[in-house]
């Protein structure tokens, strides 16, 4: 066809102009474009940050001129740029600027943690907080929470912050926690918890909004580490060949503060008018607890972009609202029909967790941000949350039937067959209820999971299969810096469904919801671009589209799931440009002759 193509042009057009050569063109590869039929390619031109054919190596080297980049892909393997549906990208890339790294493998036991903060109380500035993140109890020994008893000892006179990896809870050291007032008689805030011990008093851990009470205290970030953050993770992203996001809620993680989210705004634009943001990134706005201030935050974000209309360059866009219907499943505050499990087979009697806010309230919100035509994202987890947002959005669409909003499910984790059953006609009816999932909450957190959600329940945790069955798309995500944000890895999970650790047994998930590479990397790729309202322009390697390009080692369409999580980026390109490219790379510039 191309080759046709190219004819009827020569017919008709001057030599010297028939047709404007590629800037760059890729070759002697393979090209999984991921488009409508899975077509595979070897070979892909570009020109002015756009894909302008893809084909054989003889159609695509014919549009080589003499000043075109020819890139020899020597046999390696092309996909469409990565893409995280749900990455806290600025406040995450800060938190690896800021605060101590907590993470398995660094921290195995409680030891650990008492003594990293001991070395950082000793080397920090006497006025600083001690800070750390990335703790998990189910990859600790211990298998326990850590508690301001373990801290007290080497922590002095400096207060002290870990944020659990889940960022749904932390634990404070006493000093922190006087700083705070919180003594035996502070009641728990709306929609937080203050763990305490049998004596009654705060153990150091606490849940959900009662993060706030000590977050609040902890000096804000600069203008000029924000921006740095942004220019760290998105470097970071391209050298694992992404190259879009979806930042939900952006500024405070606990609490609703928009010039907090501003700021952050405000740090992308920067970024951006820099030339350093080198990835697409679609923001969604906290929403505040109140009808009033959801009103006045509506005013406040009218004059910036919406996602239906382009900006321009689609790197920053305003994409909508973010809202919480319920907690962690770390914490075992998500909201659920049923008792929470602990310890994989005991039941912690009476908890099934609690909405983050009055569901008639959050209700409410969900319509208020539909009519006023936003795309709305809501946290849920636990099942009967889902249940609840579910039927609010189907409230909402059959009330106001506005069809492309693509409202989403965040995380969704166990959905009932009645939910499943909605969202499916709910896509298919108004393009809007997409679950955007993170099958890396069964690797990453998937021992604390499995502890906590128990036999049963855990075989239906992430059920991409019975998505797939019953026809629901969803957006493939890593939630970071909750689970490390290679897409990669988020690929191989959902293929496998394999615990970190084993703590309770590698098989603690099932294979029963497990799906096959082409549809985990579509996930990844066309069904995240759909989410960020880019689908028409990236996700896919076709014609028309952005030329963002990611090379990798291997062939994930024929390769194990174990080299699929290990594969390597070999170079990224964004808008038509090398982004990335790794020093050891089996890439040639080649000296092939001009064709005609």
């Amino acid at each position: 066809m191309l080759a046709a193509v190219v004819q009827a042009m020569a017919a008709t057009t001057p030599v010297a102009a028939r047709y404007e050569f590629a800037d760059r063109v890729l070759f002697n590869g393979t090209v999984l474009t991921v488009d409508a039929h899975d077509s595979i390619a070897q070979a892909v031109a570009m020109r002015d940050g756009r894909i302008t054919a893809v084909g054989t190596d003889a159609e695509i080297l014919a549009l080589a001129g003499p000043d075109t980049e020819r890139i020899d892909l020597d046999g390696l393997t092309a996909t469409p740029g990565l893409l995280d549906s749900h990455a806290h990208f600025a406040q995450g890339g800060l938190l690896l600027l800021t605060h101590m790294d907590l993470g398995y493998p660094q921290v195995r036991s409680v030891a650990d943690v008492v003594r990293l903060v001991a070395e950082r109380v000793t080397a920090a500035p006497a006025d600083q907080w001690v800070l750390g993140r990335g703790w998990d109890e189910g990859k600790l020994t211990e298998l326990r929470y850590i508690s301001a008893a373990d801290l007290d000892p080497v922590s002095g006179n400096r207060p002290v912050w870990l944020t659990h990896t889940m960022g749904h809870y932390g634990v404070a050291n006493s000093l922190a926690m006087a700083l705070a007032g919180i003594t035996p008689e502070t009641p728990d805030p709306p929609g937080g918890l203050i763990e305490r011990d049998a004596q009654g008093d705060a153990t150091g851990v606490l849940k959900e909004t009662a993060m706030a009470l000590v977050t609040q205290l902890i000096p804000a970030a600069s203008a000029a580490q924000l921006r740095q953050a942004i220019r760290s993770m998105a470097a970071a992203f391209n050298r694992e060949g992404m190259t879009g996001l979806k930042d939900p809620g952006i500024g405070s993680a606990v609490r609703y503060d928009f010039e907090a989210a501003r700021a952050t705004w405000n740090a992308y634009r920067a970024v951006r008018d820099e030339g350093g943001l080198t990835v697409r990134v679609f923001a969604l706005w906290s929403s505040p607890p109140t009808i009033a201030e959801a009103q006045q935050l509506v005013r406040q974000i009218q004059s910036f972009s919406t996602p239906r209309t382009s900006t321009g360059d689609d790197l920053l866009i305003s994409g909508g609202i973010k809202l919480f219907a319920d907690g962690s499943g770390g914490a075992r505050t998500a909201w659920m029909w049923q008792d929470w499990n602990k310890d994989r087979t005991a039941v912690d009697e009476g908890n099934r967790g609690y909405p983050a806010i009055d569901p008639d309230v959050l209700r409410q919100l969900i319509r208020l941000y539909h009519d006023a035509g936003l795309h709305i994202g809501v946290h849920a987890i636990g099942d009967r949350a889902i249940d609840w947002v579910v039927a609010s959005y189907a409230l909402a669409l059959m009330g106001n039937p506005q069809h492309g909003l693509r409202h989403s499910i965040i995380h969704a984790n166990i959905p009932t067959e009645l939910a499943m059953n909605t969202m499916a006609a709910l896509q298919t009816g108004f393009d809007a209820v997409y679950a955007e999932s993170q099958a890396n909450f069964t690797w990453w957190i998937g021992d604390t999971y499995a502890g906590n959600f128990g036999p049963q329940r855990s075989l239906r945790l992430n059920p991409l299969r019975t998505f797939q069955r019953t026809g629901i798309r969803w957006a493939g995500g890593s939630d970071f810096d909750v689970t490390p944000f290679p897409a990669r890895y988020g690929i191989w999970s959902s293929m496998t469904r394999q615990p970190a650790l084993g703590v309770y047994g590698e098989d603690v998930f099932g294979q029963n919801e497990t799906v096959d590479v082409r549809t985990a990397l579509r996930s990844f790729t066309l069904w995240a671009a759909h989410q960020m309202f880019l689908d028409k322009k990236i996700g896919s390697i076709e014609v028309g589209k952005y030329a963002d390009i990611a090379v990798w080692n291997i062939n994930p369409y024929s390769a194990e799931p174990e080299a699929i999580r290990d594969m390597q980026c070999q170079m990224t390109l964004f808008n038509g440009s090398v982004v990335f490219r790794r020093p050891t790379a089996a890439l040639n510039q080649s000296d092939w002759p001009y064709h005609v």
